[in-house]
């Protein structure tokens, strides 16, 4: 392994930022700064002259301010010694050859031998007369204060701010802002906290990373054969699949330095902040060698570059990804630092990043399948009282999709529905009464009239018994016509096993029990009900991306018109958009599936009215049916649900 490098001190002075917090710190002793302190002194006291001079004033012969006087032009004068002061009842101009716009304030000087009686003059006209005494000036510390006291005080503040701001930093650049925020772990911190004990249902996941910690525990079993470790791991995954636990293990399992944070964290309003930060951490990692840097979330920062023009926050992104392409694999490289980062969107990352020399390795996180989800639920019920009558095993098969956050909000949702009901410990039904809420929502408090009972009954009878008659479909697991969520009544189906993929007769299977409830209300009342909404846009959609997307329409061909889910314009600039005769054809085709269906569900149902008044019934005084009692009811006989792999 390389040696580790020098103390981050070099690098600190190449660094233009951490430059300018020092050249901050250190501004009083500067010519500059005290060439800019004068100007704004001279400026402060200008504005401070200017403001206690009052307003401005024409100035005017004292010929002619009698001559206003006598002409009733004058409506308040104010003498300080021989100065007079005052305001015009209108605006006027000064006489001519003198300069001057029109104004109403005025100001003149009463010659010292004039002796024409003035004063009986003004209140002969009802003049308003004021008198002030001589003005000897203010003293000198008002016009210290007064003059330069503001701008002081404000150069004081920011020079003190600056300074501890340096010093909270420990010197770091522009007060702080250009150091790294990544929170330190070493092996005495993470030391009983996660490790990949508490990693379950996603082992290959898990046995990349292990092969990363075994290589910083011996690296010569590596380095003797010529190998090196990746620079870089990738986690990639939907949301709750276990990267930052991951990551975590990781912390508690290498016993080296740990630098973790968001990749949210590099960004800042400053322009040039974050490629500071991202250097202050790649310098403070290759100090302490061998070690590990976690990014999560890096589709914050590491997004496609270009595709339009570089302003603010944009141009700021773009340089801390330059920053980061070049700390991962640039002239000095980073020796001894592995970068393991995580996201949601592969998909959109630039190019550059995911390049062998950066990041080498690219771990999907799939989410768990059965057997995984058991490994999880074994994991979050390790510290949970669980009753005899729960079969983790069950859990598992009835939770396809959940993830590992998923798994571990149902445990805790079922503790506390133990905890509410008072029990010693966590029974089945808690854990029932708990996957019910997060999947079909919480129980509403609303009373139905008898009719609108009735006609729910009917409605979620037909997708139940749909669901039963349909070859393949999922088995129905409970029906229910307790209001949850925006539903006055829910059909839960879940299958057997984890799928992976889906035929064309099992779609065509789904869309006939999706518009189940729509047939049955066809069928009891010879009308239909808003109660339909959420059903048709879920037929709706799979029959569109039958037609568009998964080449199930003859008429359309294997032709993929729509796009995928994560699919960005921006990333296939040269592939053409599909015509809107084509689009037409898919919305044709999508509409042709769906009233196929629609008419086969209406069909089935009339064949088997009596199953479907039986189920309503059962519905109606029950409210609530199980799996057995369901299948029971209806008369179907339900294949025993094979035994799951432990």
């Amino acid at each position: 392994m390389a040696d580790a490098p020098q103390s981050p001190g070099g690098r600190q002075e190449r660094n233009p930022a951490q430059g300018l917090g020092r050249r901050m710190g250190s501004m009083p002793g500067g010519n500059r700064f005290w060439l800019i302190l004068l100007v704004l002194l001279a400026v402060n006291y200008v504005i401070a002259g200017q403001a206690s001079s009052g307003p401005s004033r024409l100035q005017v012969p004292y010929s002619f301010f009698r001559a206003q006087v006598v002409q009733g032009n004058v409506a308040e004068v104010t003498s300080t010694g021989d100065t007079i002061e005052g305001d015009f009842t209108r605006k006027t101009a000064p006489p001519k050859g003198m300069d001057g716009s029109p104004s109403t304030h005025f100001k003149t000087e009463r010659p010292a031998f004039a002796d024409d009686k003035l004063i009986d003059l003004l209140l002969a006209k009802k003049i308003i007369i004021n008198a002030h005494p001589i003005d000897e000036g203010q003293p000198l510390w008002q016009t210290l204060v007064f003059g330069f006291g503001p701008t002081l005080l404000i150069v004081g503040l920011f020079v003190l701010l600056a300074r501890r701001a340096q010093a909270a930093a420990g010197g770091g650049a522009l007060g702080g802002f250009g150091r790294s925020r990544a929170k330190r772990y070493d092996a005495a911190q993470t030391k009983g906290q996660v490790d990949f004990d508490d990693v379950a249902g996603i082992d290959e996941a898990e046995d990349e990373l292990v092969e990363v910690v075994d290589f910083l525990r011996n690296p010569e079993r590596y380095t003797k054969l010529g190998a090196s470790v990746p620079r870089g791991v990738l986690l990639s995954g939907p949301p709750g699949t276990g990267k930052t636990l991951l990551a975590r293990a990781v912390a508690g399992e290498a016993g080296v330095p740990f630098f973790s944070l968001s990749a949210s964290e590099f960004i800042e309003a400053i322009v040039g902040v974050g490629a500071s930060r991202v250097r202050d951490l790649f310098s403070q990692a290759k100090a302490a060698a061998p070690a590990i840097i976690f990014i999560d979330e890096l589709d914050a920062i590491g997004r496609a570059r270009g595709g339009g023009a570089t302003l603010g926050g944009h141009d700021e992104r773009e340089q801390t990804l330059n920053q980061i392409l070049t700390e991962m694999d640039g002239f000095t490289g980073s020796e001894g630092v592995i970068v393991i980062a995580a996201t949601n969107r592969p998909d959109v990352l630039d190019h550059a990043l995911l390049r062998p020399g950066r990041f080498d390795r690219r771990v999907t996180v799939n989410p768990p399948d059965q057997t995984g989800r058991k490994l999880i639920l074994d994991v979050h019920t390790r510290d949970v009282p669980l009753a005899d009558d729960v079969d983790l095993q069950a859990i598992a098969a009835s939770t396809p999709g959940m993830v590992g956050a998923d798994l571990r909000n149902l445990v805790n949702e079922a503790a506390l529905t133990a905890a509410r009901r008072g029990h010693e410990r966590v029974q089945l039904a808690d854990f029932t009464d708990s996957l019910e809420k997060i999947v079909l929502g919480a129980e509403r408090r609303i009373v139905l009239s008898q009719a609108e009972r009735e006609r729910t009954a009917y409605h979620e009878s037909g997708h139940a018994l749909l669901g039963m008659l349909q070859p393949g479909a999922d088995p129905v697991r409970k029906i229910s016509i307790i209001p949850r969520g925006r539903a006055l009544g829910v059909t839960f189906q879940s299958p057997e096993n984890d799928r992976y993929g889906y035929s064309a007769d099992y779609l065509r299977g789904r869309l006939i029990g999706s518009l189940g409830g729509r047939a049955a209300e066809l069928l009891i009342y010879g009308d239909m009900t808003t109660g339909a909404e959420s059903d048709l846009e879920q037929a709706t959609r799979i029959a569109r991306m039958m037609a568009g997307r998964w080449g199930m329409s003859e008429a359309v061909g294997p032709v993929s018109v729509l796009p995928g889910p994560n699919d960005e314009p921006t990333l296939f600039p040269g592939v053409a958009q599909p015509s809107e005769r084509t689009r037409e054809l898919v919305d044709g085709e999508a509409r042709r599936i769906l009233e196929e269906c629609a008419d086969a569900a209406l069909v089935e149902l009339r064949e088997h009215r009596e199953q479907l008044e039986a189920l309503t019934r059962a519905l109606l005084e029950h409210e609530t049916l199980d799996e057995a009692d369901a299948y029971r009811i209806a008369g179907i006989d339900r294949v025993p649900r094979a035994t799951a792999r432990a």
